[in-house]
């Protein structure tokens, strides 16, 4: 996968690992798992507050969806608060509103406070459509804000390349480039004693009486307090997250133009949508284009993912010089709002914070305000909202339908010999899924001939995986783990590699 133009320049990777001791130990007061804005965030505000604290992480800081965000503050998400007060109430969706707003104040006062340079610009925030047959959906959702009470504005022209229909527009939104955001905290929270360990993996979270042992691959670390800030929580059974969660991936280009560029930050309410706003990137403004999502797992072409953003980039911007591509993954949970709080009843002290939703900018502000005031013994106003303890009627039964599993686990196979690769043709820099003596066998051959076998079962919850050819990845379109062609994990809640094959000339 390629680099986002936040980790493009970076060339720091933080110092502190834990070495591979497996006496390691280690007691503290917080145990954090995960090095994104969530986990760093509440690092940050709770290591203000006194407590001992150690943040681990299996790459690198940053390195998951926070590094290859839009690096969008809004509280605008999408057309959404005209479904929140239809499936829910118009309590619940000013809750919502309300929360998110307070969650860009709250990064701006951060940014301020600690005089970090992240390029933060407050702009008006903007979703749009281009279709007359969308009209009706912007009504409505432009109804709702003001029942909601909020100050929203309708407009029918946009400072965009082509003409839209209608938008709506949310003043007093924000940018920023999230890493450099990140590195500012990162320096207040060392000064606050707070340790990082970075390519150090969790692998279970096991009670010992009124405390935890987080165990790793390369030791174990006692707590009395665990944050589960991994993206998608890592508990295969506890909170059966795995059941009401699944992931999402889309795309993002950035390009160079002499055209004049937008101010504002906009998106379509279509689907696949259009993202746009722009960046400074080595000394020059920016555009970057999004969109194109997907469950992860569901086969897709160039052409609809990356080659659909670049198709719209020449059409209005015809000298757009392509600078950088890359892919993120959110968690979206099946009821569309965020899990965060307590884990699993039978975990108290274990928190957990997901399902994002692609707006973890500010939902991971809002997260962290729940879980410190929760850890303070401090009602949160918004808690009951995002409670992770929920369990609602399922509304969204296609979503329910596309998260059957498809197990097979035994493989009993450790050697394949060649001749049955090459019987199933396939080209250089290509993979693809093939039956050997009534057995699932995952092949890719690189650009120079060589082949790579696996065994395609996920390793969270032994769903059938498909081949990811943009990426060259082993996706699971249960609950989104990835794979690298040869095996290696990468996106949770898998943490395992997957079962490598012998091939045999």
């Amino acid at each position: 996968m390629n680099k986002s133009i936040w980790k493009a320049n970076e060339k720091e990777k933080y110092p502190e690992k834990i070495n591979n001791d497996n006496n390691f130990k280690e007691k503290v007061d917080i145990c954090i798992i995960g090095a994104g804005i969530t986990g760093i965030t509440c690092a940050y505000e709770l290591s203000e507050l006194g407590y001992s604290i150690n943040i681990i992480e299996k790459n690198e800081v940053c390195s998951g969806t926070t590094g290859n965000t839009t690096g969008k503050i809004t509280s605008q998400h999408n057309a959404f608060y005209d479904y929140l007060i239809n499936s829910f109430d118009e309590n619940m969706a000013k809750k919502y509103l309300e929360a998110n707003e307070k969650a860009i104040r709250k990064i701006e006062e951060r940014i301020q406070k600690e005089n970090i340079d992240c390029d933060f610009e407050k702009l008006t925030s903007y979703i749009y459509t281009d279709k007359n047959e969308e009209i009706e959906i912007l009504e409505k959702e432009y109804k709702a804000l003001n029942k909601l009470g909020f100050k929203s504005e309708y407009v029918r022209e946009l400072d965009i390349p082509f003409k839209i229909e209608g938008a709506i527009g949310f003043k007093n939104q924000a940018q920023f480039n999230v890493v450099k955001y990140i590195k500012g905290l990162l320096k207040k929270i060392e000064e606050n004693n707070v340790k990082i360990y970075t390519h150090t993996k969790a692998t279970d979270i096991e009670k010992n009486g009124k405390e935890y042992i987080v165990k790793t691959e390369k030791g174990n670390i006692d707590a009395s307090i665990v944050i589960i800030a991994s993206h998608y929580p890592f508990l295969k059974l506890q909170g059966l997250y795995s059941a009401k969660m699944y992931q999402s991936m889309s795309y993002l280009i950035a390009i160079e133009t002499k055209k004049e560029l937008p101010k504002g930050m906009y998106i379509s309410i279509s689907n696949p949508n259009i993202s746009i706003r722009t960046a400074k990137y080595e000394g020059k403004e920016i555009l970057l284009v999004g969109g194109g999502d997907h469950k992860t797992g569901k086969p897709t072409t160039y052409e609809e993912s990356y080659g659909r953003l670049e198709e719209f980039a020449k059409k209005y911007y015809p000298d757009a010089k392509i600078l950088k591509k890359w892919n993120a993954e959110d968690c979206v949970s099946l009821d569309k709002l965020p899990y965060i709080g307590q884990a699993s009843n039978f975990l108290p002290n274990v928190y957990v914070a997901t399902g994002y939703k692609k707006w973890g900018m500010t939902l991971s502000n809002v997260a962290t305000g729940i879980i410190v005031d929760s850890i303070k013994g401090k009602e949160n106003h918004y808690a009951d909202i995002f409670s992770s303890l929920r369990m609602k009627p399922v509304k969204n039964h296609e979503e329910m339908k596309n998260m059957i599993i498809d197990s097979s686990k035994g493989l009993f196979i450790n050697k394949i010999k060649e001749a049955e690769i090459l019987e199933n043709e396939l080209e250089n820099d290509c993979g693809k899924i093939i039956e050997i003596e009534n057995h699932k066998v995952g092949i890719y051959k690189n650009e120079n001939g060589k082949v790579f076998a696996v065994n395609p079962i996920c390793t969270h919850l032994g769903c059938l995986l498909t081949w990811n050819q943009i990426d060259k990845t082993w996706d699971c379109p249960c609950h989104g783990s990835r794979f690298r062609y040869d095996g290696k994990n990468i996106c949770d809640p898998a943490y395992e590699d997957l079962e490598i094959l012998e091939i045999e000339e």
